[in-house]
């Protein structure tokens, strides 16, 4: 991405100037990663104070932002920074002489801009104004937080630092090579017009923005504004391409590992002994020369290795590994020396795989089954702070070692909001999950949210349970929303186990086909495990007409259906014999 930005402000007619504004273009990584960001405060008139407000929220987004993790969205990103910076604002405020008198704190209103790949990221809280000019037609992509009392009276409803809670105005638009964007203090555009700014914006003098934003302000100053007078203006010169707009969905210039054997030494490794093969991946045992370490070796697959879309996911990988830090997830090793070849590196778990487990543990009692249901839940959630999906949470990829702790190990299928919403998308992909355990979402062709892979833990402990899959295989059949509907709970009670029957309620909201329907956290799931709540309770009290009409009507009419043959035979009596 390339842009010109170009800024200027005036203090006007005021003796202080109260705005603040500022633009951060880093470089590579960032520019990729993050994308470039843009902010206009304003302060009010009423407040001595309000620029330090204006100053601390546009410093606090233009450095904090780059500060956040790589693997958040821009929306996430940036409503964090502004929380935080608001509650420093308004405990300021609260510690002040003006605790009672808001209008005369640390407040002030704000306008930000980020662009990211191909696409403008809008946040605004205020009556300061983002504009953008496109084929010659301006548009007002901001809605003033001003309430009017009478025609020449009127305040603010919205701004930083004026209440506890921030609430910021959010929307993403596609950019083009280009498009112009403003932003414009209150002070500016209620003494110039539209047809004034599209005038000036079309001709910019010579590409001189820094000129071009001086002149809207000199011109709104001339038409007699008495407050302060910000302008900031950039414009889109290059987009990247959509092959090319996250550096982390390139294919990497390292060659693929040869074959690996046993005994065989591979870039400061020493091979052990082939651990697991499949047409995803070969996972090796191997001796780091180094440290005298054991550790996992990951390579791709040798039948994949010319396929481009499964060598950036082998890549996403260990990126994903070392942005998670949770007792419960698998730990990438320290890089220490220059890598040759394609590979992943992580720690060894001394212990079976989770499907390994249950086949050696057929019918393991509730507490076990909660024991390790909960650090699942632990290291989901550590993907979910980061915004990312596991999307592929199985029995296969989790562990439990010998001390009885449980890990998950592979995130192949791993979905991050902060590169996903760079990716060129034409439309739905495939369900990267085993369908057993995928949410029946994702067969719809949506995205999934986090309570997709609540869906696959509730699977999970539904099969630790029973030694059965909740659905069967229906929910992969079931393709369309109708389909859905029509998909059936199979209880999780049976004769042979002592579950209490709250525990199956809990599953049947967990295993919902609508993810609405579901808890709406990993926590309260694995609270619901443990403490029966009334709505679970009196569901296990209710009759089976209420809980399962189906299941019901269905042995209602067999019963009947037997009451009529018996009838008939006593009327008839058996056949082949005399009445």
């Amino acid at each position: 991405m390339r842009v010109t930005v170009g800024q200027h402000s005036d203090k006007g007619r005021k003796e202080v100037n109260q705005d603040f504004y500022g633009a951060s273009l880093p470089k590579e990584p960032l520019l990729s990663s993050k994308g470039i960001a843009i902010a206009l405060a304003d302060g009010i008139g009423s407040s001595d104070v309000s620029h330090i407000a204006s100053e601390f929220a546009v410093m606090g987004l233009l450095e904090d932002y780059y500060c956040t993790s790589d693997a958040w969205s821009v929306k996430r990103s940036v409503e964090r920074v502004l929380t935080a910076a608001n509650s420093w604002l308004h405990s300021r405020t609260q510690q002040s002489p003006f605790r009672h008198d808001q209008d005369r704190g640390y407040v002030c209103t704000l306008s930000a801009l980020v662009l990211k790949s191909t696409t403008a990221h809008v946040f605004h809280v205020g009556d300061s104004r983002i504009y953008r000019l496109q084929g010659g037609s301006l548009e007002q992509l901001t809605v003033d937080h001003r309430v009017r009392v009478s025609e020449g009276q009127s305040y603010l409803s919205r701004a930083v630092g004026f209440k506890p809670q921030l609430e910021i105005d959010y929307h993403a638009l596609p950019l083009a090579q280009g498009d112009v964007f403003v932003l414009a203090c209150d002070g500016v555009y209620e003494h110039v017009d539209p047809a004034f700014l599209v005038q000036t914006l079309l001709e910019r003098h010579q590409g001189d923005l820094d000129q071009t934003a001086r002149r809207i302000v000199d011109e709104a100053l001339r038409r007699g504004s008495g407050d302060n007078l910000t302008v900031q203006i950039v414009v889109v010169d290059e987009l990247p391409a959509p092959s090319a707009t996250e550096i982390y969905h390139q294919v990497p210039s390292l060659p693929a590992p040869p074959v690996l054997e046993a005994r065989m030494t591979f870039d400061g490794y020493r091979i052990v002994r082939e651990l697991h093969a499949s047409h995803r991946s070969h996972i090796y045992l191997a001796v780091d020369l180094d440290s005298d370490d054991l550790v996992v070796l990951k390579t791709p697959s040798v039948d994949l290795r010319d396929n481009p879309a499964y060598l950036e996911r082998f890549m996403m990988e260990e990126w994903v590994a070392r942005r998670l830090h949770n007792a419960h997830v698998l730990k990438p090793c320290r890089q220490t020396r220059e890598r040759h070849y394609l590979y992943v590196a992580t720690e060894f778990i001394d212990g079976q795989t989770l499907s390994q487990w249950m086949r050696d543990h057929p019918k393991p009692d509730l507490e076990t089954v909660r024991g390790i249901v909960e650090q699942i839940a632990n290291g989901l959630q550590a993907f979910h702070r980061l915004e990312m999906l596991h999307q592929d949470l199985r029995p296969d990829n989790i562990m439990i070692d010998k001390t009885g702790t449980v890990k998950i190990i592979d995130f192949g299928a791993t979905r991050v909001a902060g590169i996903d919403e760079t990716a060129a998308r034409s439309g739905p992909g495939p369900v990267l999950g085993t369908e057993q355990y995928s949410a029946p979402e994702y067969f719809l062709g949506e995205a999934g949210t986090h309570r997709s892979d609540l869906f696959s833990l509730a699977v999970i402990t539904y099969q630790l349970l029973s030694g059965r899959l909740p659905y069967g295989t229906d929910v992969s059949k079931a393709r369309t929303a109708a389909a859905q509907r029509n998909l059936r709970y199979v209880s999780v009670l049976d004769d042979d186990r002592e579950i209490p029957a709250w525990i199956d309620a809990v599953l049947r909201k967990a295993l919902h086909p609508n993810p609405l329907r579901r808890h709406q956290a990993l926590s309260e799931f694995t609270h619901d495990l443990r403490h029966p709540k009334l709505e679970f309770t009196s569901l296990a009290r209710r009759p089976l007409v209420e809980q399962d009409p189906v299941r019901f009507w269905k042995t209602v009419s067999a019963v009947l259906a037997l009451m009529v043959f018996l009838l008939l035979l006593f009327q008839f009596g058996m056949p082949g014999t005399p009445p």
